[in-house]
């Protein structure tokens, strides 16, 4: 799911060298633990948002052995998303290391968003998974958040599902609090199929699960 102020069960989280307000253009590469766990886990600051991020199937403290067990599950398979570079085709005119939408050399100030100014193009900005069908685990990097990123790290993972893997259908769970994760995916057509009430209870609230499906033939209307 999408987290709640993160996307969630399914969160987004990162923005790296793009100039804003502009979102940087994303890219998807497989997920690497020895160099990605750490960098997901400090996205992951308290034991709510571990369970908007992933539901219960984490322990607190998360640790990078968990994270790495987890992309190691059979048929599961797992992005990290980055600032991609510009290649001729995405923008003839532009400069080495840059981006459509990123200064040349794809540096920025980044400091009024609460990120690093000059981080490289390829910084990690969000991370999501895909299991059996089931789209999860998304999260965009906490200083990238409201930015439209998340929408677009689901399609990246939507067109790898249908266009590359040539699913029937995706389903996927997310928190009926997270308005901002349920905006994103009735945006790409995700249609509700169930709403389970009251299936975990957070700092003695109750939480609710809504269940959403989006089918190969939907998206192409």
């Amino acid at each position: 799911m999408l987290a709640a102020p993160p996307l969630s069960i399914n969160p987004l989280s990162t923005e790296d060298t793009c100039r804003m307000p502009l979102p940087p253009p994303l890219a998807l590469r497989p997920f690497h633990p020895p160099t990605d766990t750490p960098v997901l886990r400090s996205w992951i600051p308290d034991p709510t948002a571990l369970m908007t991020w992933a539901g219960p199937n984490f322990t607190w403290p998360l640790t990078d052995a968990q994270l790495t067990a987890y992309a190691a599950e059979p048929g599961r398979r797992t992005w990290t998303a980055v600032c991609r570079t510009a290649t001729t085709a995405d923008a003839p005119n532009a400069t080495a290391g840059s981006a459509p939408g990123c200064p040349a050399g794809g540096l920025a100030d980044g400091t009024a968003d609460g990120l690093q100014p000059g981080l490289p193009l390829g910084t990690p900005l969000g991370h999501i998974s895909l299991a059996d069908g089931r789209l999860g685990r998304v999260l965009i990097a906490p200083g990238a958040r409201g930015r439209g990123l998340g929408g677009q790290l689901v399609t990246l993972a939507v067109s790898i599902a249908f266009d590359e893997l040539a699913l029937p259908e995706i389903r996927l769970g997310v928190w009926t609090h997270n308005t901002a994760a349920l905006r994103v995916y009735e945006k790409l057509g995700f249609r509700t199929t169930a709403i389970l009430d009251a299936v975990e209870v957070v700092d003695g609230v109750p939480w609710s699960v809504r269940r959403m499906r989006l089918t190969a033939a939907d998206r192409r209307q």
